[in-house]
């Protein structure tokens, strides 16, 4: 698996959205290009310490058996359903956003992983090994999903 902290996968990832364009088509899901990125923002800003983080009473019964599939080699499936609290549905600014998402990534990137938040909304304790794989498999998988 590859390393968001490592410099040449943090300039793909750069490149992959540079490649994103305001009327971006999704090939699958609900979300305009503009979403996708505020969502994975959200998304970054727990790791980073940024939004709370507490694990959800869903994720404390069903949390653990979930992560096991999170993070296994395996990409995300299309479709799978999203926590309420990262469900971006208003307009956003493509430009802003993009902005945002580099911005987040880049620091993100930089940071010691061992700094970083170690609980997830859903799947609780995490690893910095553990966020490393969501993260990337994440982003990887949002950028597929408009092509990028």
């Amino acid at each position: 698996m590859k390393n968001i902290h490592d410099t040449a996968t943090l300039q793909e990832f750069i490149q992959r959205i540079e490649q994103l364009k305001p009327g971006a088509e999704h090939q699958w899901g609900k979300m305009s290009v503009s979403q996708m990125m505020a969502h994975c923002s959200n998304a970054l800003e727990v790791n980073l310490g940024d939004r709370e983080s507490k694990q959800s009473f869903i994720g404390k019964i069903f949390g653990k058996l979930a992560k096991k599939s999170v993070v296994s080699d395996k990409p995300f499936k299309q479709n799978l359903p999203t926590a309420p609290g990262f469900v971006v549905t208003d307009t956003r600014d493509f430009n802003a956003e993009k902005q945002r998402l580099l911005s987040l990534l880049k620091r993100l990137s930089a940071k010691d992983p061992a700094s970083l938040s170690k609980v997830h909304p859903f799947f609780g304790t995490m690893t910095p090994e553990e966020w490393n794989m969501l993260n990337y498999k994440h982003l990887d998988h949002h950028l597929r999903q408009f092509s990028a």
